[in-house]
């Protein structure tokens, strides 16, 4: 508690002026020292929990942060803005991740939260193509296991319908197929939206998180029906600024080359001659323009690194279109 102290201490010795628009990188890496070297009956992410709103409440006292994040609340998307910045900041559901985007360049929100990527779905398509044509910037990510769950006030032999978004339908396929064959699926607009509905209506299920049941007063019947047990989605934090290094980072960018034969393996050998390593590559259709296509990659590295310079140096010889979307501290699966 000491440390959480000194922090704190820290923090208050800085003027509202002086902050800035809270970049919580710092505090975030307090947060797993902090919840790692605590020894006592809680595990470790409740103490994770704990810490992170004892510094997101000090954080407001300087200073408002505002968050827009994909709508509405219970969300997976609204989960990702608690864990990445607590309850003590404010959270600005909008109803697109196109209006998340515009939320921060407008400057009515000062971060973003929005899905990039799913380990069972892949990639997030809207998220992308504003990514590709926004001035923001990629500052921080939230990697969040996603555990699904059947909510219902009702037995499970008594459900008539079941309602969810389509990815997390599309996540518990098996489980539906094995378990409710029968069931009728309907697609709405989010899980929380779903959750709402089977509180609301007789006979009818949710598949959504447990807080999303709990916020609606829908009962659990079963926990962690997705069918991959290591379903992770990948929530990038936006903002107009990109991260400042840390020594553990990652760098985003996007890029277009010539339709050439063999032109993205000469790209490609740009990382390897570098020695860096990437860890995501995503090819993304330009709407009407049959042919042509954006690369979205991300390779470990901080921009401003020496080896980093090199490669985007030699990368926008060769592109016709190359845009660095941002550097980021890397993150472990939260959850």
């Amino acid at each position: 508690m000491a440390l959480v102290q000194q922090r704190a201490g820290l923090l208050k010795g800085r003027s509202r002026k002086e902050l800035p628009a809270a970049d919580l990188k710092a505090a975030l890496e307090r947060i797993e020292h902090l919840a790692s070297a605590t020894k006592g009956p809680l595990e470790i992410q409740a103490m994770r929990s704990i810490f992170r709103e004892i510094l997101s409440g000090t954080q407001s006292t300087l200073r408002e942060t505002r968050v827009a994040y994909l709508g509405p609340e219970f969300t997976y998307s609204h989960l990702a803005a608690i864990e990445r910045f607590g309850q003590s900041a404010t959270l600005v559901p909008v109803a697109t991740i196109a209006a998340v985007f515009e939320a921060v360049e407008r400057g009515h929100a000062d971060f973003g939260m929005v899905p990039i990527e799913n380990s069972t779905d892949g990639r997030v398509a809207d998220a992308l193509e504003c990514l590709s044509r926004s001035p923001v910037q990629m500052c921080g990510e939230v990697p969040l296991r996603i555990r699904h769950c059947l909510l219902a006030n009702c037995q499970g032999d008594e459900i008539k319908r079941i309602y969810s978004k389509r990815q997390p339908l599309s996540q518990c396929r098996n489980w539906l197929s094995q378990n409710l064959p029968e069931i009728p699926q309907v697609e709405v607009a989010s899980s929380a939206d779903a959750a709402r509905l089977a509180a609301s209506e007789s006979g009818a299920a949710a598949i959504a998180s447990e807080q999303a049941g709990i916020n609606h007063g829908v009962a659990v019947l079963v926990r962690g029906i997705e069918d991959n047990q290591d379903n992770v989605t990948r929530f990038a934090v936006i903002g107009l600024k990109s991260g400042k290094k840390t020594g553990h980072d990652k760098t985003s960018l996007v890029f277009e080359i010539d339709h050439q034969p063999g032109a993205l393996a000469d790209a490609m050998g740009i990382f390897k001659r570098q020695r860096l390593n990437m860890t995501w590559i995503e090819s993304f259709p330009l709407p009407g323009q049959r042919g042509r296509y954006l690369f979205f990659v991300e390779f470990q590295g901080h921009a401003s690194e020496l080896r980093a310079r090199r490669a985007l140096a030699a990368l926008a010889k060769r592109a016709t279109r190359l845009t660095v979307l941002g550097s980021y501290a890397q993150a472990e699966p939260i959850g």
